[in-house]
């Protein structure tokens, strides 16, 4: 029984624009099915979506149980006016519209709150950031308002500082991870945080000559000495591949993040992905 607790039904794993286009009128159901049942083919029993604005992911929930598979998904992620996540998820200007669309999801019926508080890796400079992560207290806000509404957190979170404040606030996941130390890591660990490191994302890249190669290789080694360094501080630590991301293709990217985890982890692995998805599940 296999997991992926992050993935972008909505995407394809080649061109962001062209994937939106294929749903931007409405979910391309018969696409969305044939996904589902390859990944049920492959022994995939819990999928966890990343978000949408388009309905992509609800459509895929909706569907997921025909196929064996329970499915999780906040509807639209949710991002700060003028930072990394429009391109897919709702904005908000201040911390009343936040509430409000938090609010929205509920009505609508999402499974927990995803937030976007940082930008990206910059695949091309080993320890850059696209965009700094947000402050301390909007991160603890943001955390807060959608615990009191009764979901659970999941955090696109990238920076040592940006990871170590949503842990601290009580985050239930962290997505991506980059550039973590032991300050960060600790947090996570002693706060319950589960880490979903979607190594795929970087692992994947190696070879393709799309960006530079040297920094590539960095971010992805420095990513699996931090992930050998959270499962020996006890942290949870769950497969999530970010499918549907460049060179991440739905089903084929899933089962590399098992390899990418196993190559970190070693004889570890088994215990801690075991223990990982446990948690999602529990969480979310």
């Amino acid at each position: 029984m296999l997991a992926d607790c992050h993935i972008h039904m909505l995407l394809d794993g080649e061109y962001w624009r062209a994937a939106i286009d294929t749903h931007r009128q409405s979910p391309a159901i018969a696409l969305i099915r044939e996904r589902l049942a390859s990944y049920a083919q492959n022994g995939f029993t819990y999928l966890r979506d990343g978000g949408d604005r388009w309905g992509v992911g609800r459509a895929a929930r909706d569907l997921a149980p025909e196929y064996g598979i329970r499915y999780r998904t906040p509807l639209a992620p949710l991002c700060r006016e003028g930072n990394y996540g429009a391109f897919i998820g709702s904005t908000y200007r201040d911390l009343g519209e936040y509430r409000t669309l938090v609010r929205q999801i509920r009505r609508d019926g999402g499974d927990f709150i995803k937030i976007m508080i940082s930008g990206l890796m910059d695949f091309d400079r080993f320890g850059v950031l696209t965009q700094p992560g947000y402050p301390r207290e909007l991160i603890r806000d943001l955390i807060a308002v959608a615990h009191d509404e009764g979901f659970s957190v999941m955090a696109h979170a990238n920076g040592a500082r940006t990871v170590e404040y949503a842990a601290e606030a009580g985050v239930d996941s962290v997505e991506h991870g980059a550039y973590l130390d032991s300050d960060a890591l600790r947090a996570m660990a002693e706060n319950g945080t589960v880490w979903c490191p979607t190594l795929s994302t970087v692992g994947n890249l190696r070879g393709r000559g799309r960006f530079d190669e040297q920094a590539v290789a960095a971010i992805y080694d420095s990513a699996l000495a931090n992930v050998r360094c959270f499962a020996a501080m006890g942290g949870r630590i769950a497969p999530g591949s970010d499918a549907g991301a460049w060179a991440v293709p739905h089903v084929e990217g899933s089962l590399d993040e098992y390899e990418h985890l196993r190559a970190a982890l070693g004889g570890d692995f088994a215990a801690c992905v075991t223990l990982g998805v446990q948690a999602i599940r529990d969480k979310f």
